[in-house]
């Protein structure tokens, strides 16, 4: 069973599952930054000085300044503002991701290209087949 978990750990797979998590881990720490230190402030600015961390709403029914105070009091709030900041960090990341797998696909041969390469064309009936094939599945021709 030792053996075993050894191959799997040390397989390419599970290294590079490892190694993107850990590079997503910190990607992730550089996009809330990003939103909440770069992004919002000035979204903030143009929409009235608001701060979106800090917009609530108050279920418990006292008035509190700020998100913090109220967290301090022990009230239940709906924190709205935290949830906008979160939808535009994954819009980011979701966007980064998108850039960076059609980067990769663009640069990696596509599978399409390299199973039409195997192929060969059938003498008899002009269809694309295997290779290795030495019978026809169109024409049933032998090859």
């Amino acid at each position: 069973m030792w053996n075993e978990f050894k191959k799997f750990a040390i397989r390419g797979n599970a290294l590079d599952m490892a190694v993107g998590i850990i590079i997503g881990a910190a990607f992730g720490k550089i996009v809330n930054s990003l939103v909440n230190d770069i992004i919002m402030p000035p979204i903030g600015l143009i929409v009235g000085n608001v701060d979106f961390s800090d917009l609530f709403v108050n279920l418990s029914g006292g008035s509190y300044s700020s998100m913090e105070a109220a967290k301090k009091a022990g009230a239940v709030t709906i924190n709205y503002g935290m949830f906008i900041n979160n939808i535009i960090s994954f819009a980011i990341v979701a966007f980064a991701v998108f850039i960076l797998i059609k980067q990769v696909n663009r640069l990696m041969p596509h599978k399409t290209e390299e199973a039409a390469a195997k192929k060969k064309q059938c003498p008899h009936c002009d269809t694309a087949i295997p290779e290795k094939a030495t019978r026809c599945p169109h024409c049933t021709s032998e090859l």
